[in-house]
């Protein structure tokens, strides 16, 4: 059998540190892979007016599996100032790279589990009965539609009039009647059912294959009555496919409040772009945060497994990395979750979870320090230690 072949887009900042980390742990656990570059982030958009360059995206046609690291957005006046003074005023627009892949490859479905390991200092605690300190156990995986809502770029500024006119037809508009047009932003949040029902399919199908006991649609009914209604009329109608598991419906505030009462009694979350975004960055709190944190962009043919922290470019610049690999790395064990390599993906997170449980070598987050170069000389280890340690566990 032929060897398979991994798109890396290691992007900007840490996801040039990282990404080489979780390839030397695939290696080491005898994943036999060709990994080939691809060119994304803000470089290329600075250079060539494209984070997102076609020869990318021609690599990840021919190969369908890839592993990015992290990528840098900037608002649009400052990515408007960082573009080459040649390619200004040419009608170059920046988007995010990593929202154009999953658009453009229809990447629609999102997992981001948020398991915490035992023994992790980052781990949520609360006080229990007679001051005593509990650790909830968190076991939770985050379904987000991942290429609609108010991810879906279709938003205006000063809207052009046959939009202003056709927003005007809506009588909710009248509440802007004194607001000159040039003075509005407009962004716009889109449901498609076949969407809307394939997300929540996935998720329910996850409960039904890892035996959680409920799934939980995070939105905002009552408010965004349109879309968050539809996808709740779609919860309660999928939900009849699955009698044994229970379909509970939060809102996003409340849920927000609640996963910090008793995260514990949550297993499958599903909810649309925003809200998932939101939703999975608290649960990834309570489990160690960023640096724990991993995910998968998964279509009909192509997947992308990416950590969900950003590119903290500051780091890039320390002499020796500090950052906590173990995000990047659990994204690497998604992917071979992905392509039927279970038994290595196994092997990794134990060697994962052993090193946390024994806690002789921790990254500058699970110390609790303040993310310095100085903190190698009060005892964290640095990026490539923390890699050594978890091979060295295999």
């Amino acid at each position: 059998m032929s060897k398979r072949t991994i798109v890396t887009m290691p992007g900007d900042g840490i996801g040039k540190t990282v990404l080489p980390e979780a390839i030397r742990v695939l290696k080491a656990v005898g994943f036999d892979a060709d990994y080939v570059h691809a060119d994304i982030g803000w470089d290329f958009w600075c250079k060539e007016g494209n984070p997102l360059p076609e020869r990318t995206l021609e690599l990840l046609e021919e190969h369908k599996i890839s592993l990015f690291g992290a990528i840098t957005s900037k608002p649009k006046a400052e990515a408007a100032a960082e573009l080459d003074p040649a390619l200004r005023d040419k009608g170059f627009v920046y988007f995010s790279p990593i929202v154009g892949l999953r658009q453009h490859f229809n990447l629609d479905i999102c997992l981001r589990p948020c398991k915490a390991f035992n023994g992790n200092p980052l781990n949520f605690i609360r006080k229990g009965k007679g001051n005593t300190i509990e650790e909830p156990n968190v076991d939770v995986a985050v379904y987000r539609q991942n290429t609609e809502g108010l991810y879906g770029g279709v938003e205006w500024t000063n809207p052009p009039d046959n939009v202003y006119e056709a927003l005007n037809t809506h009588p909710k508009m009248k509440n802007f009647a004194n607001t000159p047009k040039e003075e509005l932003s407009i962004s716009t949040r889109i449901f498609t059912k076949k969407a809307t029902e394939r997300i929540l399919r996935a998720a329910f199908e996850h409960a039904k294959k890892f035996g959680y006991k409920s799934v939980t649609l995070c939105e905002k009914p009552n408010v965004i009555r349109e879309t968050s209604g539809m996808m709740l009329t779609a919860a309660i109608e999928m939900q009849k496919n699955y009698p044994d598991i229970e379909l509970w419906n939060t809102n996003i505030d409340a849920q927000m409040m609640w996963m910090t009462k008793n995260p514990e009694t949550y297993g499958v979350m599903v909810s649309g772009n925003m809200f998932g975004d939101i939703v999975s960055d608290g649960f990834a709190g309570l489990v160690g945060g960023l640096g724990f944190a991993c995910s998968a962009n998964i279509g009909a043919e192509v997947a992308i497994f990416e950590p969900t922290h950003g590119s903290a470019p500051k780091y890039e610049k320390f002499e020796r990395s500090i950052v906590n690999p173990i995000a990047m790395i659990l994204s690497a064990c998604m992917m071979l979750d992905h392509i039927g390599e279970k038994e290595m993906a196994t092997k990794i997170r134990n060697a994962i979870a052993k090193v946390i449980k024994d806690g002789k070598v921790m990254a500058y987050d699970m110390m609790k320090l303040r993310g310095c170069q100085e903190v190698l000389d009060q005892g964290a280890a640095s990026t490539s230690e923390m890699t050594d340690e978890i091979i060295k566990n295999l």
